[in-house]
């Protein structure tokens, strides 16, 4: 089993996109399109990525982090010069690389492995990932001799009107013999209309030296789209938005309008749970089975348990346990956990906070910086006092609570299993188990006042 290496080019500014952001960063359904690339190379048995940066080379390694191994092409001098930086790497192993470019976030890792399957089952030095492009313009062309033979790739720039009339277009990918690959680089030259060191010239080399050069001919030429403008972004988000709702609905989950629902690449979703119009899943989002999300919910990097409805709410970096209703119009803040049968309702704010099993806050609340036990009701209106400015601090309400209406529990306070909070109280003070709290001020009539006020 021959050695598979990979070089990731990721070393371009991106100016088409107009951006501060550095263009293999832009995101593609929630993450940054490099990361697709390397994420889909890294499920072939690859030995070791490369990742060649240039611009934003920090921001690069600081997202991959230890997914690849790095080198910098300091000055941007063409595809060859950046495959070049990784000699001090490759340069001495024996083996295949494959090369990508990190703005094709859609190439999938089974048209890599079957690129690398017919390099090798033709005995190549070089194979060529082709595809056949209704509209060439802007591609690499690929000229082939009377025996269908790879002769040449031309890019846009250098060729003729009859070439530009050519339909197979270089994708940009390839498989190299390493070694020739390495030797073939010192030869690439810079004679042609933009002045750069092109890496398509290998192939010509290779020929010419005598060696094997093949194409493969995908038949998904959407998953070969280079990002290189915000259209094109545009593009490949719709197309991967399609591939990954796809796949959901063929793993039993019911999306009802899927041009409406947006799913994360990461995100794991169990069957029979359905989506309803407007959903937007982000990040490592995990949902269970037999769940209904939406309309209009936005979830992210949050786990939902089994039988769950989710109902136009927020949820970010939380928890909800199983057969557990959030909403409508509720939102869970970062670090909130919710377990089973808990009901949160409408308007109600859940932070940093956990509520134990059988647990409901129905309406108009805001639960912060508190721990919630079991069976615990929290009556509407009522919220629990973190903050004082400064510090926050926290609440604690034991098992089998129940807080009236319009209470406000300051903190750091403490309420006793089982205790019991007279609605409209401010509580200030621990609430010892069974007891009655009640912190109001007495109502008082005055009779007759209202006729003093001249009022009617």
């Amino acid at each position: 089993m021959t050695n598979i290496f990979a070089v990731v080019l990721a070393a371009g500014q991106g100016t088409r996109m107009k951006s501060k952001l550095y263009k293999v960063l832009h995101p593609v359904c929630g993450k940054p399109m490099v990361e697709h690339v390397i994420d889909n190379i890294q499920s072939l048995n690859i030995e070791k990525i490369v990742t060649v940066v240039g611009h934003g080379a920090q921001m690069v390694k600081e997202k991959l982090g230890d997914k690849s191994e790095y080198v910098l092409q300091a000055e941007q001098l063409g595809t060859a010069h950046a495959v070049q930086q990784a000699e001090p790497i490759l340069s001495s192993l024996e083996g295949t690389t494959l090369v990508v470019c990190g703005d094709t976030p859609l190439i999938r890792p089974e048209t890599m492995q079957a690129l690398f399957d017919y390099h090798t089952s033709q005995n190549a030095k070089a194979t060529i990932l082709t595809a056949v492009a209704g509209d060439p313009t802007g591609y690499g062309r690929i000229l082939r001799d009377a025996e269908g033979n790879v002769a040449q790739i031309v890019e846009q720039k250098d060729a003729t009107e009859e070439q530009k009339l050519v339909t197979e277009i270089n994708t940009g990918t390839y498989c190299f013999d390493n070694k020739a690959l390495f030797q073939a680089l010192k030869l690439v030259n810079n004679n042609n209309a933009q002045g750069e060191y092109y890496l398509p010239d290998v192939i010509e080399i290779l020929q010419k030296q005598g060696e094997i050069v093949s194409a493969f001919v995908t038949d998904h030429f959407d998953e070969t789209l280079g990002v290189n403008d915000r259209f094109a972004l545009s593009q490949a988000e719709q197309l991967m938005r399609a591939q990954i709702n796809e796949k959901h609905m063929r793993n039993g989950v019911t999306i009802i309008n899927p041009a409406t629902t947006h799913i994360s690449a990461d995100a794991v979703i169990g069957a029979d749970t359905v989506l309803q119009p407007g959903c937007i899943i982000e990040g490592k989002t995990r949902i269970g089975e037999d769940c209904v999300i939406g309309p209009n919910s936005h979830i992210v990097d949050s786990l939902i348990g089994n039988a769950t409805t989710i109902h136009s709410s927020v949820i970010l970096n939380s928890s909800v346990g199983d057969a557990t209703a959030v909403g409508p119009f509720a939102h869970l803040r970062p670090d909130s956990s919710l377990g089973n049968h808990v009901k949160i309702g409408n308007f109600v704010e859940v932070k940093k906070s956990k509520l134990g099993d059988h647990s409901k806050v129905s309406h108009l609340s805001y639960i912060g910086d508190a721990e919630v036990g079991e069976n615990v009701n929290i009556g509407c209106g009522s919220i629990t006092v973190n903050y004082d400015g400064k510090n926050k601090f926290k609440t604690v309400i034991e098992d089998d609570v129940f807080v009236g209406c319009n209470s406000n529990l300051v903190a750091p306070v403490t309420l006793g299993e089982g205790s019991f909070i007279a609605a409209g109280s401010t509580v200030t003070k621990d609430v010892p188990s069974d007891a009655l709290a009640i912190a109001r001020a007495r109502q008082e009539n005055k009779l007759g006042y209202v006729s003093k006020l001249n009022l009617k």
